[in-house]
Order: structure tokens, then C-alpha cells, then sequence
């Protein structure tokens, strides 16, 4: 079975170093939480994931969910261990206070995310949709709404989904058929309709699921501008709290699918079900899109936690399996052969895999603060900015990272050579679980598209500028100090393939929209590199500082002095490359015909 060691030492650096969120007093609540409090927490949830939710992840995906009698029944010991993750309060961590949450800031949540997707995956997507839907009723929900759903999701012991795919409309929700009808009762509606791909649809985990399921009302307008959001409980709530009798839904299937077997994948069909505005009629996709972007970031962690197991394992692996011989000569004369580890091929996979998780962890955490900012800065101008920012990088953390996050863990299922393809080392169901992150919440081809017209054309790049100033920032602040220039070298090279390639889509945007379409993912690659670039640069700046001052922990630091330099000899330089790839082959995609393909 795989092992797992919570990086805590990396939180430690993002958030108290390189981020410096104890300084953060323009933040409502930063006052309360400080390194101390912030590391006791991520420790419990070190300790919970990784002896209670790594130990039923394995099981979990060979056991899988059954369907019996119309309820689904989770694995083997998820209902006990989600209990205690309830009794452990775990899921109340960035709540609201006034309903029963812990109020701490979503930079600290991110990391805690991280750990429980790290050690198991499907169990971490029960809480993890619950957080959606409480993030969606708490910003659109009516007073009443709230008091009747909002604590139990909080504590977690009732958990939410969000429905919105039907089998002939995915990502165009316009085409969704599911109905809307008032029902006997002031507010209540009758829902009906199939929707498929619902994780987390059905479980014997918790005593009531509450869907958040959009429809359509018998006068809404077409297209996505008709689409309302509804409440709609498995079990309907009395007035007094209590639960009341079985609403007339159910899920009439689980999917078979290719990974994450311990989470319950439902078609779920909804006869005439009782459910409750969620915000205004027709307004449905702008509360959904508040629980859309909170799984967005999510599923970008999950790219990263799972990469950063899947990493830990094969490093493992790498220094204990013994191969050939070493080409400059033996390494390891006392045995029959050396570690793999001394091989150039494997040493490529493994760096570039820790370059990666260290650079996205960091930038996870700069999303999660910009996300704090915008709801919790006190000047309304500084929140709008960090909003902004927010947005610009949402299709990076949840497009990007997942792109890369499954490719490093294919790296580590390759370092074990054949036996990352057994499953009793665990390689191959990292990969099939993450494969998925890649799809869900908007496929990344989406997302990139989503970058590229909505994010970067929109505004004329005015908050991608807002950012590159950013970047032209760090690299004045350490253009003088010498140690730093093969960091700002390898950061001005991609930064300056990010601009040419925009200059480029602009242009030739305007005569060919279908070009958009045709450089978008390479150009979502371009940003996503980049924005690491810019991590790993600040955080070269903080290692050597921290060396400076004499730090007792100079291995530490200079350990990320030299992977933040192979960043930018192996990462960064790939820019050009996708650079020159949308400058030669875009127009050309968008001129072949049919008969081409």
C-alpha cells in the first residue's frame, strides 16, 4: 500500500514566508489565526488522512459503491471514518461562524484539501461537494434557506451535490430539460428530470443529502438565461428541524467508470421532487457558478494531491529498487546493482514532478489568498482587484494544474516500470483517479477557452496586465542581487512568451475567431508555466533570504534554491516552444475541412 508524508513543512514556508499571512491585517479574521494555530490544524488533518482515509483507499477502489435496493452503499469503512470526520469537526474549518464553521481563511482550507485528496481521493469528494453547495446557498440563499440547510452542511452531517449535467447536455446547460413546477406549499416546487454524473448523488454516509439541482420554470426564457437553482433534500425537512418523509427522487444507477470507485456516481431522476428556490428565478447559473468555481479550485488540488503522492511513493521506489549500473560508473558497490535514482531518465521524471507540486502548491496558495482578499479585504477597491485576479486564474488551478498533475502522475507510475502497472502499489489507481479532474467542472479544453475569450479578450487583458505588473515587480525588487539572475532570466523568458503569444491571439482574433478555439490550451499551458515561474522566482528570493539571515535549516532552503533553478532550465523554457506552436499551427487548424480528419 502507498505511504504518505503530509507536506507540512512546505505549508509552513507558503504561508508564513512566502505569502506571509500573519501580516495580512487588512484581512477580516487574519487577526485570530497565527502559525501556531494554523499548524496544530494541519496536523490534525495530517493525522486524520493519513491513518484514517489512506488506509480505505486501496479497499475503497477495489470494493467500490453498490446499488442495492435503490440505496447506495458506500464502501467499507467510509460511513465510520466519515462520522468521525464529522465528531472531528474537520469539514467546518472555512464555514461561516454564525453556522457553526471555524471561519479560518480559505489559504489554510486549501492545504487541509490537499492532505485528505492526497490520501484518498473519492472519500474527499463527499465533503468536498457538501462545501459547494453550502458556499452556494450561503452567497444566494434566502434567511430561510440558510437556517434550514446551512449548519447541517456545515457540520457535514448532511451533505450536498450539485446537479447539472443531463446525457444530452454536459457543458451546454442551455440544452437542459429538467422541469420546475409550483408545488402546494408557499415556495416549494416540483422538480423533474434525469441527471447523470452526480457525485456523491446517493450514500449511506449521512442521514439527508440536500441537491442543488437547476431546471426550468414553465416561464423561463431559453438558453442559459432561463435556468433556475433549487434546493431539493432526499429527505424533506419539518419546520422543527427534523426530517420528514423520503422525497420522490432517487439514483437509478451508478456509473461505471474508470477511477475514483470509492465515490458514488449516480443518474439520479426526480419525479415530481419538493425542492426551493436557491436566489431568484432564472438566476440559477450565477448561484451555480459560486459552487462551480469553489469546486474548480478543489479540483485543481486535486491535481496536485494526488501528483504529490503519487510522487512521495515513486521517490521511494527510486532509492530502494536496484537496476543497472550508473553511466559516469558504479554508485553503489556494496550491491548487485544501483538505485534507479542514479538513471537520468528517472531523476528527470521525479524533478520534474516535485518542481511542479512545490510550484503549484505555491500558487494554490496565492489563488486562496486572493479568494480571502476578495471577501475579506476591508478597502472594496482592493477586494475588486484580488477578485479579479481570482477569476483570471481559476481555468490555471483548475485547467492547468490537472493537465500537469496527471502527467506527473504518470511519470511516477513509469518510474516503477512494470510495476506501476499492478495495482497493489497503487500507481495505476492514482492515475485512473485523477484522470477525471481533467473532465468534471468544465473539461480543460474549456477552461482553456474560458481563459482565452472570457478572461484575456473581454477586458483587452487589462487584469492579466494587473498581474504581469505583479511579475515586472518581482523581478525589479531582485534584478540587482546576482544569485537571483538565473531565476529572473528563466521568469523574463516566460513571461515574454506569454505576451507575444496574447499580442498574437488579438490580432489574428479579430479576423478569425476560430482561432481562439485553436491556441487556447497551448496558451493556457503558456500562463500556467509562467505563473509557476513567478512562484518559483519569489520563492528563490525568500530561500536565499532566509540563508542570509543564517537559518539553522539551511538544507531545507537550499533545496528549494535548486529546484526553483531546475524549474526554469526544464519547466520554463517550454513556453517558447508552445509560443512558436500557436504562431505556426492555429490558423492552419482552423482551415481544415471535414474530410481532412
Amino acid at each position: 500500500m502507498p505511504t504518505y508524508q503530509a507536506p507540512l513543512r512546505d505549508y509552513q514556508f507558503v504561508l508564513n514566508e512566502l505569502l506571509n499571512i500573519y501580516q495580512e491585517t487588512e484581512l477580516k479574521g487574519f487577526d485570530e489565526i497565527d502559525a501556531d494555530l494554523s499548524d496544530a490544524i494541519l496536523q490534525g488533518v495530517a493525522d486524520f488522512a493519513t491513518e484514517i482515509m489512506l488506509p480505505l483507499n486501496s479497499s475503497g477502489d477495489v470494493e467500490g459503491c453498490k446499488l442495492l435496493d435503490g440505496a447506495v452503499i458506500a464502501p467499507k469503512g467510509f460511513k465510520e471514518a466519515y462520522k468521525q470526520y464529522v465528531e472531528n469537526g474537520w469539514g467546518t474549518l472555512t464555514c461561516d461562524p454564525e453556522f457553526g464553521g471555524q471561519g479560518l481563511p480559505e489559504v489554510i482550507g486549501v492545504f487541509a484539501t490537499e492532505m485528505k485528496t492526497s490520501t484518498n481521493m473519492a472519500f474527499a469528494m463527499y465533503p468536498g461537494l457538501t462545501h459547494g453547495a453550502y458556499s452556494a446557498i450561503h452567497v444566494h440563499g434566502s434567511d430561510a434557506l440558510k437556517q434550514k440547510y446551512l449548519e447541517k452542511l456545515v457540520t457535514g452531517e448532511w451533505t450536498g451535490t450539485m446537479n447539472l449535467t443531463e446525457s444530452h447536455a454536459g457543458t451546454d446547460l442551455a440544452l437542459l430539460r429538467t422541469k420546475a413546477v409550483e408545488a402546494e406549499g408557499e415556495g416549494l416546487f416540483a422538480i423533474s428530470g434525469e441527471k447523470i454524473f452526480i457525485s456523491s448523488g446517493d450514500h449511506d454516509l449521512a442521514e439527508n443529502i440536500i441537491h442543488l439541482v437547476l431546471a426550468r420554470l414553465p416561464d423561463a426564457p431559453e438558453g442559459v438565461k432561463g435556468i433556475s437553482l433549487f434546493a431539493v433534500p432526499k429527505f424533506l425537512v419539518n419546520a422543527d428541524g427534523s426530517l420528514g418523509a423520503a422525497n420522490t427522487l432517487c439514483a437509478s444507477a451508478l456509473e461505471h467508470k474508470m477511477g475514483i470507485h470509492g465515490n458514488s456516481t449516480c443518474v439520479m431522476n426526480f419525479d415530481g421532487a419538493i425542492g426551493e428556490l436557491v436566489g431568484d428565478a432564472h438566476q440559477g447559473l450565477r448561484a451555480m457558478f459560486t459552487m462551480m468555481n469553489q469546486a474548480r479550485l478543489a479540483v485543481g488540488v486535486q491535481g496536485l494531491g494526488v501528483s504529490e503522492i503519487a510522487y512521495q511513493n515513486a521517490l521511494i521506489y527510486a532509492k530502494d529498487r536496484i537496476q543497472g549500473r550508473g553511466l559516469s560508473g558504479v554508485k553503489a558497490p556494496e550491491m548487485a546493482a544501483d538505485p534507479i535514482l542514479v538513471h537520468g531518465d528517472v531523476r528527470r521524471m521525479l524533478m520534474s514532478q516535485k518542481a511542479f507540486n512545490e510550484g503549484a502548491r505555491a500558487m494554490m496558495g496565492q489563488q486562496a489568498l486572493w479568494l480571502d482578499k476578495a471577501e475579506r479585504h476591508n478597502d472594496p477597491e482592493k477586494a475588486k482587484q484580488a477578485s479579479k485576479l481570482a477569476a483570471l486564474f481559476t481555468p490555471i488551478v483548475k485547467g492547468f494544474v490537472t493537465d500537469r498533475g496527471f502527467n506527473a502522475c504518470v511519470d511516477a507510475q513509469q518510474v516503477f516500470g512494470g510495476h506501476g502497472y499492478i495495482h497493489e502499489w497503487g500507481m495505476e489507481q492514482f492515475v485512473r483517479d485523477i484522470r477525471i479532474a481533467m473532465i468534471y467542472e468544465g473539461t480543460n479544453g474549456v477552461q482553456a477557452l474560458d481563459l482565452v475569450g472570457r478572461k484575456i479578450l473581454s477586458d483587452k487583458a487589462a487584469t492579466l496586465m494587473q498581474w504581469s505588473g505583479l511579475v515586472k515587480q518581482v523581478i525589479a525588487e531582485n534584478m540587482a542581487n546576482e544569485q537571483m539572475k538565473p531565476y529572473i532570466a528563466g521568469l523574463m523568458d516566460s513571461s515574454g512568451d506569454l505576451e507575444k503569444a496574447t499580442q498574437f491571439i488579438a490580432t489574428h482574433a479579430e479576423k478569425n475567431p476560430d482561432i481562439l478555439g485553436a491556441a487556447s490550451m497551448a496558451y493556457m499551458q503558456i500562463l500556467g508555466i509562467t505563473a509557476l515561474a513567478w512562484m518559483w522566482t519569489r520563492t528563490a528570493s525568500t530561500a536565499l533570504a532566509a540563508l542570509e539571515a543564517g537559518t539553522t535549516e539551511a538544507e531545507f532552503y537550499q533545496g528549494k534554491l535548486k529546484t526553483a533553478k531546475f524549474y526554469m532550465g526544464y519547466w520554463a523554457v517550454q513556453t517558447r516552444s508552445l509560443r512558436k506552436q500557436i504562431e505556426a499551427s492555429s490558423e492552419q487548424l482552423t482551415q481544415f475541412e471535414e474530410c481532412d480528419f
